[in-house]
């Protein structure tokens, strides 16, 4: 195992009705807030007027963003950027998924820095000072609310890609499970791949860390035992409760330490262009990428793949095929796409996406990925 330093500075309320204490947490962070939060979901069913509400005990001068859609994009980024500029905001308050957190991630750290948001993406500069972050989540799915990282497309560029920096994490952030209460069927599966794909993205990770090898595994099983009970029961609390917190603990460093970095990430990469194509929702474009991206990978590193195999199911002989049948058959049984098809894309999107994996050269921070890789993944997609 590699030397490590374990960090996360994120102070978390987690069960129902946490946000009563939101006016406490912020008290002393300053006057004025950018509240920036997705486009109606918050509104619609309350979450907002009750934020709303805390906030003003305390005589906040709020100043609202919204609007920031799924798969966030640098133009909505920069338009809130330039109203917190205006206003003089002193923290962010972010209600909503993870577009609307990542957005507000790399909102403050461009104003607290006086910088350019991209170029933050790209690392052309270095921010050295951020802003305080609240987040309250409204889906789970990314983890975002308890780490450091955050992801951004641009059009212009063609380009999606991610940004950790420790300046992003938050200060505090609410986790009420009620709140998810009424994120539709399609949503919640997509969350639920989304979790499952962070787990193996940390599997994947270079470096020899069995305990968070387990760790890893047994999120993806909490995943495996509670989800298809969970879609065909949206408004079970118990339930969402466990999805929260499943995809809360895939993202915040605990299944990653002991690796030389935070993962993988490799079919990540590749999935982010078919999102930043077609605007396909995140979770979709893991499950099919995941699956392909492990056919492909059983020929370098059987050893690995069948490893998970045998901590998932505790049978020590079996198979890497039959390990990533695991997980298409999960993906199959709980309605999410495997195959472009199933997003009505044909062979003339496969040929467009694999032109944009030779341009852009995605790749894993573990395992390398070049254009033979990129071949055999959209045959398999």
């Amino acid at each position: 195992m590699v030397n490590f330093i374990a960090y996360n500075p994120v102070k978390l309320y987690f069960g129902k009705d946490v946000v009563q204490n939101l006016s406490k947490e912020t008290r002393h962070l300053g006057k004025d807030i950018l509240l920036l939060t997705g486009k109606n979901s918050a509104k619609k069913y309350g979450y907002y007027d009750e934020v709303i509400e805390q906030l003003k005990k305390n005589n906040h001068r709020i100043v609202e963003f919204s609007g920031i859609k799924p798969n966030p994009t640098l133009n909505d980024a920069n338009k809130a950027l330039e109203l917190a500029k205006k206003e003089q905001i002193d923290f962010i308050v972010a209600l909503g998924g993870g577009s609307v957190i990542d957005t507000a991630k790399l909102v403050g750290l461009a104003y607290a820095n006086h910088q350019d948001i991209w170029d933050l993406m790209k690392r052309n500069v270095t921010p050295n000072k951020g802003i305080p972050l609240i987040t309250i989540l409204t889906i789970a799915a990314t983890g975002t609310e308890m780490n450091a990282a955050a992801v951004l497309q641009n059009h212009q560029t063609q380009e999606k890609i991610g940004l950790f920096h420790p300046l992003m994490y938050p200060k505090v952030s609410f986790l009420d499970p009620s709140y998810t209460l009424t994120v539709p069927k399609n949503q919640t599966i997509n969350g639920i791949v989304d979790l499952i794909a962070h787990s193996l993205e940390a599997y994947f990770g270079d470096g020899d860390a069995s305990l968070s090898d387990r760790f890893a595994v047994a999120n993806i099983n909490e995943a495996f035992d509670y989800s298809y009970l969970l879609i065909n029961d949206l408004s079970n609390y118990d339930l969402r409760s466990r999805m929260m917190w499943n995809a809360t603990v895939a993202e915040n460093g605990t299944t990653m330490h002991g690796r030389q970095a935070t993962g993988d990430w490799g079919t990540h990469a590749l999935a982010h262009h078919i999102s930043l194509l077609w605007d396909i929702p995140h979770g979709q474009t893991l499950s099919i990428i995941f699956p392909a991206w492990m056919k492909v990978m059983k020929n370098e590193i059987p050893e690995r793949i069948v490893k998970l195999g045998k901590l998932l199911t505790r049978n020590d002989k079996i198979s890497a095929d039959e390990t990533i049948a695991i997980f298409e058959d999960f993906f199959k049984k709980i309605e999410a796409p495997i195959r472009m098809k199933d997003l009505n894309l044909t062979d003339t999107h496969k040929k467009e996406l694999l032109q944009l994996w030779y341009i852009n050269k995605p790749t894993g921070l573990n395992i390398s990925l070049d254009e033979n890789h990129y071949k055999k993944i959209i045959e398999l997609i």
